[in-house]
């Protein structure tokens, strides 16, 4: 229902990053899907080629190795597949050398009867932790350039580019606007959680929360949920809890969240809900089977996670 709500709200597809992501929503019937990673080994070829005739599947690469796994498998598979080239634009992870090497990769591709060079991709994630918004919208700047930059040189190598893609929620409202960009990858960016809300430069409200029960309250100040790192994530920001007044500290376990008010209080009571605005929705959603969706404090669906557990 999600990615369905979002093409009707203007996206032109979606953007998974592993294949078996991409085969629940070509199940779906989503046809555009970027799959923003390299896709490898003999088992995922075959994948990905049956993936070819139930969607329109654009796979990122970083490598002449690449290259030929996809022109094998697509040589004489009835179906050419969408390529683009992963440039490293900073973040030092994935990624080919801008400029000059990424024409020739694209020229490689071009070059082969069952692939179609598509664009470029990059995620300029080194601007994302930057608190002050001057500084991160210059590295967000000198990031794309790279990315534009690079989709030149395979224009003037002769090739269409109709892809320049990158960003992420944490830098989409800089990357937006950056000139020769034609789309962005901000997923977190649906729920609005703390990591993005309290760092990021990221305003939207919260939409993910989880709901909790008080399972026991040993004194007057603690309180303790029935939920803990099982159930939401922690890495990269706290989650929150809504209405309960000043709080000293909270820590979680795995099955239990441990809350320590500030002052004494006889609420909230054992089986009472707590609600907590989530922390990082990237490693949270993953861990649940269903998204209960609620409008004016009324359940209005229930979402299965179809995709949970599909990383192969």
């Amino acid at each position: 229902p999600t990615p369905s709500r979002t093409r009707a709200a203007g996206a032109i597809g979606i953007t998974c990053a592993k294949l078996g992501e991409a085969e629940v929503f070509a199940a779906a019937g989503i046809r555009n899907i970027l799959i923003a990673n390299q896709v490898v080994g003999a088992e995922k070829m075959r994948r990905l080629a049956a993936l070819a005739h139930a969607a329109d599947p654009i796979v990122a690469i970083d490598n002449a190795a690449h290259v030929r796994a996809l022109a094998d498998t697509f040589r004489d598979a009835g179906r050419r597949l969408g390529v683009v080239i992963e440039v490293d634009v900073g973040m030092n992870r994935a990624g080919i050398r801008p400029g000059a090497p990424v024409a020739e990769l694209a020229q490689l591709v071009a070059r082969e009867s069952g692939l179609v060079f598509r664009g470029v991709i990059g995620w300029e994630s080194q601007a994302v932790t930057i608190a002050s918004a001057e500084e991160k919208a210059r590295v967000v700047a000198a990031a794309v350039r790279l990315l534009v930059g690079s989709a030149e040189e395979c224009r003037k190598a002769g090739l269409a580019v109709d892809i320049v893609s990158c960003g992420g929620t944490g830098t989409l409202p800089f990357c937006a606007r950056q000139p020769g960009v034609t789309e962005v990858q901000a997923g977190g960016g649906i729920f609005s959680d703390n990591h993005y809300r309290q760092h990021y430069h990221v305003d939207f409200p919260a939409a993910l929360t989880i709901l909790t029960t008080v399972a026991s309250r040993p004194t007057a100040t603690r309180i303790i949920l029935d939920a803990g790192k099982k159930s939401m994530s922690s890495d990269a920001a706290m989650p929150s809890p809504i209405g309960l007044g000043p709080i000293r500290s909270m820590r979680l376990s795995a099955e239990h969240t441990t809350i320590e008010l500030e002052a004494p209080s006889e609420t909230p009571r054992i089986g009472d809900k707590v609600e907590l605005t989530v922390g990082y929705s990237d490693t949270t959603v993953h861990l649940h089977n269903e998204i209960v969706a609620v409008r004016n404090g009324r359940v209005e669906a229930i979402w299965p996670i179809a995709a949970r557990g599909r990383s192969k």
